[in-house]
């Protein structure tokens, strides 16, 4: 790990590890939470993370997605460091209004597409979100994340054939 991201780790384990007892969005119970409302709503800490994350962005990447609502910060600062479109999934139904769209932006069938994830307990709301995309007709290159807590999400990603990479990991940043 390079300085610069031993730094950031450090930066995003100060702002957003809170401990107690927390129940995650899997339904798992743990003795620390990842606030990424925490890192996310920081602009110094946005940017550092935005600028690594572009940086693994594969060859080829046309447009960059999230699911609603946690991941939209991240998204749109991945957005305006890459100059990549970005899409919004809603992972869980269409909206019942206006549009009644599941996706917010413009995507074409074939068209290659980075999932843009804060923290990553089992990858749930991540795959419905590629399940979402690929319905639609996009190729998921890859999914990116900022801290894996190592709970299966790596192997989630795996099993639906979806290269996976995050910034930090849960016994990387020492929790």
């Amino acid at each position: 790990m390079s300085e610069t991201n031993e730094a950031l780790g450090r930066d995003i384990v100060e702002a957003a590890v809170l401990r107690g007892s927390f129940r995650l969005r899997s339904g798992a119970q743990s003795s620390y939470y990842i606030d990424k409302y925490l890192f996310t709503t920081r602009p110094d800490l946005l940017r550092r993370i935005a600028d690594e994350l572009a940086a693994r962005m594969p060859e080829g990447t046309q447009r960059v997605a999230g699911p609603v609502l946690g991941a939209i910060p991240l998204l749109t600062a991945v957005s305006l460091v890459t100059e990549l479109p970005m899409l919004i999934v809603r992972v869980d139904q269409p909206k019942e209004y206006g549009t009644a769209k599941q996706i917010e932006g413009v995507l074409q069938a074939g068209e290659k597409v980075v999932l843009v994830e804060d923290v990553v307990t089992t990858g749930g709301a991540a795959l419905n979100a590629i399940a979402t995309l690929r319905q639609a007709g996009a190729e998921v290159l890859q999914v990116l994340a900022v801290v894996d807590r190592e709970q299966g999400g790596a192997e989630a990603f795996a099993a639906a054939s979806v290269p996976y990479q995050a910034l930090f990991t849960k016994s990387g940043l020492g929790l």
